[in-house]
């Protein structure tokens, strides 16, 4: 039988933005309509969000308030694509434990 080490790291199963990727934590400021959104950013920015062709039925309802996964534009920084929208639950469980930036930490 192999010994085991114990864990320092704590598991989070729910996804999580990668940096290298250019991804943030973002809120749902106002749903403007035709799956986009204005949304308030992990570094401050308020930006034009969008939901990306085929994302749109996964995603489901989006509503204000709800906290999202956001990938900024490359060529224009005031706009950005949703990656992945969290569940209440997912949202109470990163707030819980301390995974979101203190300006969007409003769960």
């Amino acid at each position: 039988m192999k010994n085991k080490k114990p864990q320092t790291e704590e598991v989070i199963r729910v996804p999580m933005p990668r940096r290298k990727d250019n991804e943030m934590f973002a809120i749902v400021e106002r749903v403007v309509g035709g799956s986009r959104m204005n949304v308030i950013c992990g570094d401050g920015k308020s930006r034009l969000a969008r939901i990306p062709g085929g994302r749109k039925r996964r995603m489901g309802r989006i509503r204000s308030n709800d906290l999202l996964i956001i990938s900024p534009w490359d060529i224009q920084d005031e706009k950005a694509d949703v990656k992945y929208h969290y569940r209440k639950n997912q949202a109470r469980f990163l707030s819980r434990k301390k995974k979101l930036p203190s300006q969007l930490d409003i769960f």
